[in-house]
This record gives C-alpha cells, sequence and structure tokens, in this order.
C-alpha cells in the first residue's frame, strides 16, 4: 500500500485522474491548472468567451484554526481563495457556489458571520452566489467554494504557455503570510500555556505586526493586477497564483511550459514587516519567501519585447527570466552561486510537517 504523503496533493491529483479521458469537446482543458476551461457556445457563435470553474476545500485543523480565525475572515479568506485562481487565468470571476459542513456546536449567529465575510468578497469582486448546501460534521467546520468565471478566448491564460526567453514577474510581496502564521501560533502556545495557571490571560500585541497577520487572515486576490495588465495591453504567456510558494508554483509553470528558470534573489519582493520578523524568528526571510505559501499573489510570465511596458506597472516585480529545459529550474543568490529550486512548501498531506521551510 502507498502512503499519500508520499505522492503530494498534485502528485495524488495526478495519480487519481490519469485514467479519466476527456469525453465532450466542450471541455477545452481539465485537471492540471488553476481552473478547468469549458466551451459551449455554437459553431459559428461569434462570442468567443470561455468559462473556467474552480473549488477549493478549507478543513479546519488542516487549513485553518478557530482559536484565531474570526469567522468573517474565514469567509472572506474562503471567497478569495477561490477568485485568485480565476484570476490566474486572466479571467473575471462571476458566481460562487457554497457548501459547508458544521459541527452540533455551531450556531446559526456563527455561520451569519462566516457568510458576512463572503458577502463582503462577492460585493468587492461583483459576483453573485447562487447555490451551494449544507450538512453536519462531526470532525470540525469544512468549507467547499466553487467558483464560476469567463475569459475571452484569446486572452485566456493557463500555465502552458511560457516560452524559454519570458521575463518572470510576480505581483506583491512573498512570506508575509507565513510570518503571520507563526505569529499566531506562537500566541497560541502563550495562550494553551496560560490556561492551566492562575494568572490573568494576557491579549496577544501584534502593534508592528498588524500587515503580516492580515495576510494570513485576510488575503487578497488581485484583481489589480489583471486589470492593470489588460489597461497596459499585456496578456501573459503563462500564469498561476502563489498558494503553495514561489519555488513550488515556479515548478508547475516550467513543467507545465516545458522550461528551465533562473530568478534571482535579491528581486524577490519582501515586506519590512517580513524581513524584521523573519529575524525574530531566527529564518532565512528568501527562504520563507520561496516555500511559505498563503500570499496569493500573482506569478506570471510575458515576452521578452514587452520588458518596458511591465516593469512599469505599479506593485509588479521582475524576478527571472524562462530558459530551455535542459538548463534546470535555479535560484542565484547575490554572490553568483546557483542552487536547484525545491518544492518544500507545507504539504496539508504530510503526516508531519516541517517547524519551519527550509531552503
Amino acid at each position: 500500500m502507498t502512503d499519500i504523503s508520499t505522492l503530494g496533493e498534485f502528485g495524488l491529483i495526478d495519480h487519481l485522474t490519469r485514467d479519466f479521458p476527456l469525453h465532450h469537446k466542450e471541455t477545452l482543458l481539465g485537471v492540471g491548472d488553476d481552473c478547468a476551461v469549458l466551451d459551449y457556445h455554437t459553431q459559428g457563435d461569434s462570442d468567443k468567451r470561455r468559462i473556467v470553474t474552480t473549488t477549493d476545500m478549507l478543513m479546519e485543523g488542516i487549513h485553518f484554526d478557530l482559536t484565531y480565525t474570526p469567522l468573517k475572515h474565514l469567509g472572506y479568506k474562503a471567497a478569495m481563495v477561490n477568485l485568485s485562481d480565476v484570476y490566474a487565468m486572466n479571467a473575471t470571476p462571476r458566481q460562487l457556489l457554497v457548501s459547508i459542513a458544521f459541527g452540533r456546536r455551531t450556531k446559526v449567529e456563527h455561520l451569519d458571520e462566516l457568510y458576512a465575510g463572503i458577502l463582503i468578497a462577492c460585493r468587492q469582486h461583483h459576483v453573485d452566489l447562487v447555490g451551494g448546501d449544507t450538512t453536519s460534521s462531526l470532525t470540525g467546520m469544512a468549507i467547499s467554494i466553487t467558483c464560476i468565471g469567463d475569459a475571452d478566448a484569446d486572452k485566456l491564460t493557463t500555465r502552458a504557455g511560457a516560452h524559454d526567453t519570458d521575463l518572470i514577474c510576480v505581483s506583491g510581496n512573498l512570506g508575509a503570510a507565513y510570518f503571520g502564521l507563526q505569529l499566531l501560533e506562537r500566541e497560541k502556545k502563550v495562550w494553551a500555556a496560560q490556561q492551566g495557571a492562575d494568572e490573568t490571560h494576557s491579549q496577544p500585541d501584534f502593534a508592528g505586526k498588524e500587515y503580516l497577520i492580515e495576510r494570513i487572515l485576510k488575503p487578497e486576490a488581485r484583481r489589480d493586477i489583471v486589470s492593470a495588465l489588460q489597461a497596459a495591453g499585456i496578456v501573459p504567456t503563462a500564469m498561476i497564483d502563489i498558494s503553495d510558494g514561489l519555488s513550488s508554483e515556479l515548478m508547475h509553470l516550467c513543467k507545465h511550459s516545458h522550461t528551465g528558470c533562473r530568478i534571482y534573489e535579491e528581486r524577490i519582493p519582501i515586506d519590512y514587516q517580513t524581513a524584521a520578523t523573519a529575524e525574530e524568528f531566527g529564518m532565512n526571510v528568501y527562504t520563507a519567501a520561496l516555500n511559505g505559501g498563503e500570499d496569493y499573489e500573482l506569478l506570471f510570465t510575458v515576452p521578452l519585447t514587452l520588458h518596458d511596458r511591465v516593469v512599469t506597472i505599479p506593485d509588479v516585480h521582475l524576478i527571472g527570466h524562462m530558459t530551455a529545459p535542459e538548463q534546470g529550474l535555479h535560484l542565484i543568490t547575490p554572490d553568483g552561486n546557483e542552487f536547484a529550486l525545491k518544492a518544500q512548501g507545507w504539504n496539508h498531506l504530510a503526516t508531519e510537517q516541517p517547524d519551519s521551510p527550509t531552503a
């Protein structure tokens, strides 16, 4: 018997779906990207838009901890995780379906809070809630959201279109969500230690670290980056959102596009609070940026000829370039050393998790 943890999430998906052929001409792209791509237009139809769909499940104790996760934030984040996948296809989200499972202790007011967060996300991104399901659970809360969107056929972006001279870009900054999680977990341990003591429980002080806490509890799908690229007349050749860490996502792009890559450590964008907290924890900040995950920034490639245009877009950072596949996937340090990239981010299917990402 094979232990599931030996395959990892994407290895498991590949294993389970490898024998499923596509039977319908309307299914243009199935398992393996941020979204599936469907085309229901009839032959000769002048409308060249494509339907994209994605789904994500969040499990209590695996993806979130209600000890420090407000339900409103959880609802908002659950929606954003799915919206981010749609934006990673250079598409526009249109509808959400929400299914939840909850335990006997859950009250109507708790679900009101959860859905209040989903409502805020839907209003901000002009998305309709169109259905879902509810059921009871004996093992904690679970939230499964399906998002439906669409895109022009000639602007749809998958993981498979990059070429070996393309520039590699990333939005925002990386590693902040990981350190936000470390702060929350540290305070949870302090709180647990105080449970058996007579002293008054102290409230955690996150002064100066608010940005990091927000990045893990209330991430933002980068619709603004997709809009800015469209305004600049740029259609990425490949794109993915960063949920499992920069290193892991780069490996996905290179695998699907049949390329190698070279990225430069000093070009990886890091926020000041992230750098300061990494020092506090005695960790390499770039290791966290490469492997931490849950940043939900966009990683994408553009042709070399668009260099002058893409570098003018606010909050977009050029971090490297694609290469021929035989050249491998490498991180270049400031002193010129090369290290092979490895996907060592958090694996929720593993039976044991490392205390911190490793280089």
